[in-house]
This record gives C-alpha cells, structure tokens and sequence, in this order.
C-alpha cells in the first residue's frame, strides 16, 4: 500500500519561536511500515512546501495524520483535503488518543489509532488491504453505520531495540538547521518510553504507560554513529522525559560516546532530585559534551509543587542549577504560572525565584488541562475550563479559571514573567524576537473568555456525557 504520513504545522509560540524539531513518531512508524513492505513518504508541514500537500496525497491510497492539541485544527484540514480525494485517513497521537470520539464524530477521519501506534496502525494497514474486519484489533477507534467503537489499547512495545530506527531519510533534515545548539544544528533522539511518575499536568503516563521501558546503551549508539557518521551531524536532543531516570545507563551511554570517538553536544531532559543524588553523573555527562539540561522547576510555591505533584523543594533546585554550573552546563528552567491557587503575588515570586537560581534560560507557561491529564478531568469536575478551543492549548494562552485571577491577567504576567527574567541581560535579543511573536496580532484575543457559570457548566457536561463540542 501507498502510505503518506503527515506532521501538521504548529500554531504555537514556540514553533513561531523557531523551534522545529523532526517528527521521530511518524519516523518510526513509517520505519515498521515499510519494513513490512509498504511504500511510505512523509511530509512535514512544519518545513515543507503548503502548496504541495494536495499533490503528496494524490500518490497515496492513505493519508496518516499525527496531531496534538494545539494543532488539531490543521490536522482536520488535512484529512478534509485527503477525503475530497477519496483517501482513507487515519489519525494518532495524544490528542487523537484522547479525544478519539469528538474527531471521528466531527470530521472524516476513518480510523484512530490509539497510544503508541507502530504495530497497532501496521496491523491496521494489513486487514485493510486485505480486506478484512477491524473489530479485532486492539488500540482503534472507528465508525459504524455512524455509531462510534473503540478497542482496548494494547500493552505498548517492551523491547525497544527490536523497533528499527526512524526513517529520517524520508525527512529533509537540512531544513531543521534552526534548531540549533551551540552553533550546530539539532536532532533529536529518544532513548525510552513511559513514565512512571504521574504529573498532574501531563499524559505522558496515560499515553505511553507508567512502565518505564529503554533501549539499551549499544542500540543508542548505534543511532548515533548514523547520525553523526553518515549524515555529519554533531548537535543531538535527547528527548525523553526521564533520560536521566536510571544513572547506570546513563553512564554506560557516555561512556560509549567517548569510546566511539564521537564529538558531539547535547541537551536532555533531567529531574532536579535525580541530578544531585547522582553527583558524579553530571561530571560525566558533562565530558561527552552535555551543554544543557531542560530542568521542570515548574513554581516557587509549594502549595503548586504539591498540586503538580512534582515532590521537590525549591532548595533541591537551587543545588541542581548550582551543580550543574560547576560542570560548565547550563540550565534551562521550565515554570507553569497559573495554579488555581495563583495570585499576582505568587507568580512574581515564581520569576523572582527564576531570576536567584542564574538559570541560563527560562520558559513560562500558563498551566494547560491537556487531554489525557488529571488536571483535564480535574477542571471539567470543577467547572474551571472555559475553552475547548485546541487552539489555545499551546502553554500561551490561558484556558482554566482560578480562584484569584482572571485569564486575562494571567496572560499578561505570562508576558511580563518573560521581560523580567531577560532584563538581565541574557539572551535578550532572542527572547524579544520571541517576544514580539508572542505578543502579535497572530495570536487570538483573549475576548472569547467568557467569566460565566452557565459556559463551564455546559462544557463539562458535555464532555461527560460524550458529546463533541465546537469551540
């Protein structure tokens, strides 16, 4: 079968940023599919020519379409043009996980498919093209006779090293130069899946499972090798959420990057307390050529760490930040202002804080109920959400309501958290490029908000009962 698998572009301020990264899922997928024999392309909207999608999608006999939230809005744009060419569509990802019911319902999406979608969609592919039922495969959602079923999803993947690498020669990767560290361009990597933690703000455990699963240390470097033999990149992200989760693999990963002979720069995601009960870690991240860490700080009020559920001190992330430093990396601090609990005054003591720890860089984020979260269920049962509107779900544009301030205030001490972090001095000329998309006419008016009982109520109603909303 021809399969054309798509990454919508994204609407969001860190896109307008610049931040653009290649879609390792439709990678993988794309790397089970034709390892099965199927003829595969993918074109990514985030780099790619607009104009040319109609034209992709004419070679094609299905159209696969990957979405979060924010940019669920464009995704459905393309699966309207693949159905006006009689394609069959396909969606996954979180927000298609998630909210499988209110697409198939609202769009011409044919079929869901449901967490981590590899060997769920090439099962998917097979029964199609020989004709066969879908009722028994595990992990999709579908229509029939306009009623909606969904299937139970499976347990996802154990052994990520039987998975074949990403197939990033379908992707141009000469037009992700932007992203850069350090002056070299930037391409990602992910090393394991699922989480084991339970964030009140993320579904990364609901979409991937709590069960913390990796490749193993000589199945990484062999990723890297490629990367950095065949194709001459030095810049890598190592993108899971818990890179730094089990220290001896760690340093087995670091200490096969210095037999390699590889010179390369690095940035990962780390937790605070994960960092300083592993001190001598650092030092050896550091010697392979880690420049940055992706620290989530996420509040200087305790009150919002424990709602958060996140189980650190702030005196935990001044010791991470300053051990860091000594190794001569740089600390990138993420917070999350609007806690339902918030006031003017405890934000500003949030970026206070930001300001003391000497972080290197700083990202606010207005706290986002994102399908899939507690924090999701919590505002509906609560009656704090007051947009189903996805395309505010992007961290820039408040869409719950707190018990002391309104969205509208909320936006502009996100915009104010940003010019008194880098008023002192660093990075100031990126973040007010940043800055001035940020604060565009691009991004939609606040004016939608609508401070009523009757809304909220109407919203959560709605979702419990199943209903699909239009924002």
């Amino acid at each position: 079968m021809n399969i054309l698998l798509v990454n919508p572009p994204s609407p969001g301020i860190y896109d307008w940023a610049g931040l653009k990264l290649p879609p390792l899922g439709l990678g993988y997928l794309a790397s089970v599919l034709r390892e099965a024999g199927h003829r595969v392309r993918i074109f990514d909207l985030q780099v790619e020519r607009h104009d040319m999608l109609d034209q992709e999608i004419s070679k094609c006999d299905l159209v696969g379409i990957t979405s979060e939230s924010n940019k669920i809005f464009r995704a459905l744009d393309i699966a309207n043009r693949a159905r006006q060419q009689k394609k069959k569509v396909v969606m996954g990802g979180y927000h298609a996980t998630f909210q499988d019911r209110e697409i198939l319902l609202e769009s011409p999406v044919d079929y869901i498919v449901k967490g981590e979608g590899e060997y769920t969609f090439l099962e998917l592919v097979r029964n199609l093209e020989s004709g066969k039922g879908v009722s028994d495969i595990p992990g999709i959602s579908y229509l029939l006779d306009g009623a909606f079923h969904t299937t139970p999803i499976p347990p996802p993947p154990r052994d990520l090293d039987a998975l074949p690498m990403p197939a990033r020669d379908l992707l141009p990767l000469s037009k992700y130069w932007m992203t850069q560290i350090e002056g070299e361009p930037l391409l990602n990597i992910v090393t394991s899946r699922g989480c084991p933690h339970a964030c009140s703000f993320c579904a990364s455990s609901s979409f991937a499972g709590r069960k913390w699963r990796t490749r193993s240390a000589e199945n990484i470097i062999r990723e890297l090798e490629q990367l950095y033999f065949d194709y001459g990149f030095k810049g890598f992200a190592f993108m899971d959420d818990n890179f730094t989760l089990q220290p001896e693999r760690v340093e087995a990963i670091t200490y096969s990057i210095k037999k390699s002979g590889m010179k390369i720069k690095w940035w990962c995601f780390s937790r605070v307390d994960t960092l300083l009960k592993n001190t001598s870690l650092v030092q050896q991240m550091a010697s392979t050529g880690l420049r940055m860490v992706y620290l989530g700080l996420e509040s200087a009020d305790p009150r919002a760490l424990k709602a958060y559920r996140k189980c650190i001190t702030t005196e935990v992330s001044k010791l991470a930040v300053d051990l860091l430093h000594s190794h001569g990396v740089k600390a990138l601090g993420s917070f999350i202002l609007g806690n339902i609990n918030d006031t003017r005054t405890s934000i500003m003591k949030t970026v206070d804080y930001a300001k003391k720890l000497n972080l290197d860089l700083a990202q606010f984020s207005a706290l986002t109920p994102f399908p899939g979260t507690r924090l999701f269920q919590e505002a509906i049962r609560e009656n704090r959400l007051i947009s189903l509107n996805w395309k505010l779900f992007d961290g820039g544009h408040p869409v719950l309501m707190g018990n002391h301030l309104h969205p509208r205030e909320l936006h502009r001490l996100l915009v104010k958290a940003y010019l008194d972090f880098y008023r002192q001095g660093k990075q100031v000329n990126n973040v007010l490029g940043f800055l001035r998309k940020f604060v565009s006419t691009r991004i939609p008016p606040l004016s939608f908000i609508k401070e009523t009982t009757y809304r909220r109520k109407r919203i959560r109603n709605m979702v419990e009962a199943g209903q699909t909303i239009s924002p």
